[in-house]
């Protein structure tokens, strides 16, 4: 069941109206898309705090506009823990919709105790599914990630209904033994580094 958020019409614009209006509890927001004219609204901000608690990315607008539509962007404060502003795109509860989720890392790679490094590769994958059933995120579980072996998309679980838009051999993760830089390349790549053409102008200054 899909999140409900009471929503206003936003007539002020502006940095210091959008601060009055996080001080009065709500979050500005604009919902676009479908051809329609793009609104301006505020949202209580305690119903899109439980939403995005919740992993809702669809959900009903309710109040001054009553339609679907999904979370397409959330702009945080500098400390991730205010939400400043919304995008919510329309849309229904059977519309097929394409997102770009994050791909974790989860559990611990036996690679890890022969000596290996987790590189995590692919950190987020386009998919595509109803509005209703696009999920919070991925996880790649890496608890049987061996030295030298990889995780590829294929691996990784998805809901019934949502579809990976990517190959599914596109590796996310891989073990493999940490690369080791000399002591004598270090130190090489620490002198000056040759400029091009510098003794040619030194010359024709002479």
């Amino acid at each position: 069941m899909a999140e409900t958020l009471p929503v206003e019409i936003r007539q002020d614009r502006g940095k210091r109206n959008s601060r009055r209006l996080r001080k009065a509890g709500k979050t500005p927001a604009v919902l676009y898309g479908h051809g329609q004219e793009t609104v301006s609204l505020s949202v209580s901000t305690d119903s899109i705090e439980a939403a995005v608690r919740h992993g809702s990315r669809f959900v009903e607008l309710t109040g001054s506009v009553s339609e679907g539509a999904m979370i397409r962007e959330l702009q945080w404060n500098t400390w991730g823990n205010e939400i400043l502003h919304i995008d919510f795109i329309r849309a229904s509860a059977d519309e097929k919709v394409t997102v770009t989720l994050a791909i974790e890392l989860r559990g611990e790679a036996p690679g890890i105790k022969e000596g290996g490094v987790v590189e995590h590769l692919l950190h987020e994958v386009e998919l595509e599914c109803s509005a209703t059933a696009v999920p919070e995120k991925l996880e790649a579980n890496i608890n049987h990630l061996e030295l030298d072996h990889t995780i590829t998309l294929a691996e990784v679980k998805v809901p019934e209904g949502v579809e990976v838009l990517a190959e599914l051999s596109t590796v996310v993760a891989q073990c493999v033994v940490p690369v080791e830089v000399s002591e004598e390349a270090a130190e090489a790549g620490e002198g000056e580094p040759e400029v091009i053409g510098r003794k040619e102008a030194e010359e024709g200054e002479e």
